[in-house]
């Protein structure tokens, strides 16, 4: 998890073809306003995103759809011989093919107002809970950024974690476990670890269903359910006793790091959409794309898949704000 302000210039949001499905990426009068109300609030010296829209509405927000090196990435910008056309391309301002580390955050309005769940990284005025889905560097290296928050807008924040995952955070951020290493002075995030199984549990009242995947061999990592929408990030293979959590899916996020192949810990595309013919969501979003994957390209490809088999596919992007039912 890797915690970063983002800045993002008003954009429309993706040209789906007509679907009477009752998710929409397009803006109805009754779901959030578009991009121009998500943007950078350092001005106003609280260094997160301010968030505008509805407050009565669930949505889901992509705070960042790409890999651990996210893109552009360093060594191909800096590189004077590699002409790399997606990095060059995410360089510049408001293209879709910037891409910050794996994470979505969940805005859920209850009785106590709108609740701000992260799952795995972001950066808002306000954060509720946030989920882990695996303890690798890009989905837990920023917890320890949560201090700013911490510090200076909630005392607290709570974390949750699978017990195995947890155990590896003793090791890596034992100063944020046992707080009482720290010197006198030193000021780190304040969290409350609080264990989850792979059984479903609630956060501020909404239903998490943890959905066990494979992310490389004997390497177990989760992806969670929330109202219909399906939310899988890190995966290589899917247990077969997952399916059944996945029925009735309407909105499936996957992983989708390559547009030729899988690798040992990801998907890439063309496994992707096999999964998607199986589970037969209504609509998929991929995410976790690397610098291979140039937007406009794959998008035009996966439009074709709408109309030679009724598949509605697309890759999401970094700001991508849609309206759900939870």
């Amino acid at each position: 998890m890797v915690l970063a302000s983002i800045r993002l210039l008003p954009s429309p949001f993706l040209a789906f073809a007509p679907c009477r499905s009752p998710y929409s990426w397009r803006p109805r009068p009754s779901s959030v306003t578009a991009f121009s109300s998500l943007h950078s609030s350092a001005s106003k010296g609280d260094g997160g995103v301010e968030l505008g829209g509805d407050q009565r509405q669930a949505e889901v927000i992509f705070l960042g759809t790409g890999t651990s090196e996210g893109v552009p990435r360093v060594s191909c910008l800096t590189n004077p011989l590699n002409k790399c056309e997606v990095c060059l391309k995410a360089a510049q301002p408001g293209n879709k093919n910037r891409r910050l580390n794996t994470s979505i955050l969940i805005r859920h309005p209850n009785s106590s107002g709108t609740q701000n769940i992260l799952i795995d990284a972001g950066k808002i005025r306000t954060i509720d809970a946030v989920i882990i889905t695996h303890s690798h560097a890009d989905a837990i290296g920023g917890l320890d950024d949560l201090r700013d928050w911490t510090n200076n807008v909630q005392p607290h924040i709570p974390i949750y974690v699978t017990k195995r995952d947890f155990e590896v955070m003793t090791k890596t951020h034992y100063y944020l476990v046992d707080t009482s290493v720290i010197l006198p002075g030193a000021k780190v995030s304040e969290l409350q670890f609080k264990i989850i199984s792979e059984e479903s549990f609630f956060v501020h009242g909404l239903k998490i269903t943890p959905l066990p995947v494979w992310h490389g061999q004997n390497y177990r990592s989760l992806g969670f359910r929330f109202g219909n929408i399906c939310y899988i990030s890190d995966v290589s293979e899917i247990p077969e006793e997952t399916y059944p959590l996945l029925k009735d899916c309407e909105i499936l996020i996957l992983d989708g790091l390559r547009p030729d192949r899988s690798t040992s810990t990801h998907f890439g595309l063309p496994r992707a959409l096999e999964e998607v013919r199986k589970i037969q969501p209504k609509r998929t979003l991929f995410t976790g794309m690397m610098h291979l994957v140039d937007h406009e390209e794959v998008n035009d490809y996966l439009a074709s898949l709408l109309e030679s088999e009724g598949l509605d596919a697309q890759l999401s992007y970094d700001g991508l704000r849609i309206p759900v039912r939870l």
